[in-house]
């Protein structure tokens, strides 16, 4: 299982580094299609985006 957390904690950070790119631009586009994505793998976007 634990591979299975730390293959999950790399998505997490991948999605936050492109998130922080993507509001540095202010590009929606990208925001939208990162949510997209995050749904599509079940991690929640608070867990990328800072929000709580």
């Amino acid at each position: 299982m634990a591979s299975s957390e730390a293959q999950r904690q790399t998505l997490i950070a991948s999605l936050r580094q492109r998130w922080n790119e993507a509001m540095r631009e202010g590009n929606a586009e990208a925001k939208q299609a990162l949510f997209k994505e995050a749904v599509y793998l079940g991690i929640q976007p608070e867990h990328f985006t800072g929000e709580s």
